[in-house]
């Protein structure tokens, strides 16, 4: 009876974890305070949080600069875009076109050296440091976590470009081959694969590594300037830190209005395709309109468990529509080509990743059309997604971090697009002119001639609608929060604020002038926001390597920072060299093998009452004391020397007030 009793508190603990572990499956919607609390972002304080919470607090809720900046920015954007809308239009595409002319090149090379960077971390030392205090678990198992990041690579994107891109690439404007020929359709899933593969995701990765490293490791604000501190140093903090910013808010506002834009237009040619209702701006507006209602009055009422109901049916949904569509499709051909393509794919990385095609005026046109556009929307949707992953990653390694990231989302990316670039391919050879259709209603136009279309496409309409409004709040959050100094209770007329301008944006972006003032926008925003992203990448680089120093991390680290005293290059007011760190290593190993060797034999009790009396010996030998009579109990003179290596809280007789790994 006991022993039945015992099965039964064990599977309902296990039960409860499961059901924390998957409670939280699709990222983009507001975060519980809860959850932050516990596992996230509000799990760690800084340094002022710990001195004086209530002034912290305080100061958080007050107006910043980067708030007032980014308002009148954006405000001045808006009004600027409905006031002159034809001028508007003229003037982001001529500046957008030199943009892309003379720096397209610049977006190539960053984004290429970003996947080269990861890819450095992952196979160096370096991979070992983990987001967090040493000895830091995982706070979700694996198993959840990583469908935490297959979810990351949902969203609105997939669904408008997921049938629309390789059908474009095959029939309307190639890489390169001629249209319609089986080398135009060959290379349309490979720059398929390619546009939404690693390189997207290297970039929200080393994003969310930049912001997980300096808010769980070296406790930190959750903003993008404190990244540069290793560069910068305090002015950082100052009007340097604002400018940075300022920056990444509107990086984010233009890039997260972009894709709204994207789904108002989806879901307005679905109701087109399916019910014949007008597909046109005005319908489009109010489309956006009733999205804004539903996400600002769940913002502002509190009622964040239907947004976070939604969040995770989005999932269910997603999987379940990309399934269906595989069933009803040409299933052994999109298998052909997943395969295929996968292959191209990875044997022409290089070459794409740095191809700006001088020597082609075609093939550059295109590229500039196509990739650079992609790479701008990933340089200004990384702090979003950042946020989410670097938020759901406390204590990860940094090598299974990046290689998760990366890996994961770009697996369900190629799914993806081999099954809807098969239905929309397979139509357009079998003789329907697909490519004639705009490009909301491509995926409805592919699904009409395959059964069950109809109820594919009324699905798709509501997948599109759920992502709107759980990206719209999200949002909402993300930028309350790094317009009021890291606050992670953003106050509700923040968040309104932001919601309305948000959608106020989307909407004269869509009237000035549809897709295309949309991309050029993005663009434009995205190559100030991309030298902020070149910085972080130094910064970041500097700040490990310090670290991988100090800890003398080559094979394994010699000396682990203390939970409340990180390393930080910006602050340390000594470096170790290589030669003191082994010195101060081997002086380790020697006192563990002193102390396991006069512990031997006893009870665990005995163990444990050994160290303390060792941690009190050596209190007072650091004081200058003499030992204090209690030292007389410890069973042997070695027992009060160091613990061995995984002792919580125990420091070495020689580490300057660092933690010791000893040999165990």
């Amino acid at each position: 009876m006991q022993k039945n009793k015992k099965i039964s508190e064990e599977l309902k603990t296990e039960m409860h974890e499961l059901h924390r572990d998957f409670h939280d499956l699709y990222p983009l919607h507001t975060p519980s305070n809860e959850e932050d609390r516990e596992t996230g972002f509000g799990s760690v304080a800084t340094e002022e949080e710990k001195a004086d919470p209530v002034k912290a607090k305080t100061e958080k809720k007050k107006l910043t600069p980067v708030f007032l900046f980014s308002l009148l920015i954006v405000a001045g954007l808006t009004a600027a875009c409905l006031a002159w809308p034809s001028q508007f239009l003229a003037a982001t595409s001529q500046l957008c076109d030199t943009i892309s002319t003379d720096f397209g090149w610049f977006y190539l090379l960053l984004v290429a050296l970003i996947v080269i960077v990861c890819m450095v971390f992952m196979i160096s030392p370096i991979g070992n440091i983990h987001l967090g205090n040493p000895g830091d678990k995982p706070t979700f198992s694996r198993a959840s976590w990583i469908a935490m990041l297959f979810s990351a690579g949902m969203g609105i994107g997939l669904v408008f470009w997921g049938a629309a891109e390789p059908l474009a690439h095959f029939a309307t404007s190639t890489p390169g081959p001629e249209v319609g020929s089986v080398e135009a359709l060959r290379d349309a899933f490979q720059y398929s694969f390619f546009h939404w593969g690693f390189s997207a995701w290297a970039v929200y990765g080393i994003v969310a590594l930049a912001l997980a490293y300096f808010r769980f490791r070296k406790k930190e604000k959750a903003l993008f300037s404190v990244t540069l501190k290793p560069l910068f140093g305090k002015h950082a903090t100052g009007p340097l830190g604002t400018a940075v910013d300022v920056l990444t808010v509107l990086a984010t506002v233009i890039g997260v209005a972009t894709s709204l834009g994207f789904g108002a237009m989806q879901i307005n040619g679905g109701l087109n395709y399916l019910f014949g209702i007008p597909n046109n701006s005005t319908v489009q507006l109010i489309i956006i309109g009733i999205t804004t209602i539903c996400f600002i009055a769940s913002s502002l009422s509190g009622i964040s468990r239907g947004v976070r109901w939604l969040s995770n049916a989005n999932v269910i949904i997603a999987v379940a529509f990309v399934l269906a569509a595989l069933a009803i499709g040409p299933t052994a051909q999109t298998m052909n080509v997943l395969v295929t393509s996968t292959g191209d794919y990875l044997q022409n990385f290089i070459s794409m990743s740095f191809n700006v095609a001088p020597f082609d005026q075609s093939h550059h046109d295109w590229i500039k059309s196509w990739t650079i556009f992609y790479w701008a929307w990933w340089i200004s949707w990384s702090p979003f997604v950042g946020i989410f992953i670097a938020r759901i990653s406390r204590g990860r390694s940094i090598r299974e971090f990046l290689l998760c990231v990366i890996l994961i989302p770009t697996i369900f990316s190629c799914i993806w697009f081999a099954v809807f670039g098969s239905l929309t391919t397979a139509v357009q050879i079998g003789g329907v002119n697909l490519a004639n259709l705009p490009t909301e209603t491509v995926l409805y136009g592919a699904l009409a001639h395959y059964d069950f279309g109809r109820v594919l496409s009324m699905v798709a309409v509501v997948l599109v609608f759920s992502f709107f409004i759980t990206s719209a709040d999200s949002a909402s959050f993300v930028l309350g929060m790094l317009s009021e100094n890291g606050n992670l209770e953003p106050r509700l007329r923040t968040k309104a604020i932001w919601g309305v301008l948000l959608s106020e944006l989307t909407c004269v972006l869509l009237l000035s002038g549809g897709l295309g003032a949309l991309q050029n926008v993005l663009i434009i925003s995205a190559l100030p926001f991309s030298l902020v992203i070149a910085l972080l990448l130094v910064s970041l680089h500097k700040e490990l390597q310090h670290e991988r120093v100090q800890m003398g991390l080559f094979l394994r680290p010699l000396i682990l920072p203390k939970a409340d005293k990180p390393f930080r290059s910006y602050e340390d007011q000594k470096t170790l060299k290589p030669i003191e760190i082994i010195r101060k290593s081997v002086k380790a190993d020697q006192t563990v093998m002193a102390f396991a060797k006069a512990t031997a034999g006893m009870s665990t009790e005995e163990k444990k009452e050994a160290v303390a009396v060792a941690e009190g010996g050596l209190a007072e030998m650091k004081s200058g004391e003499k030992k204090s009579p209690a030292a007389a109990k410890t069973p042997t003179p070695e027992a009060a020397k160091p613990a061995p290596s995984g002792t919580p809280g125990f420091i070495g007789p020689d580490s300057d007030d660092k933690g010791i790994v000893g040999v165990s």
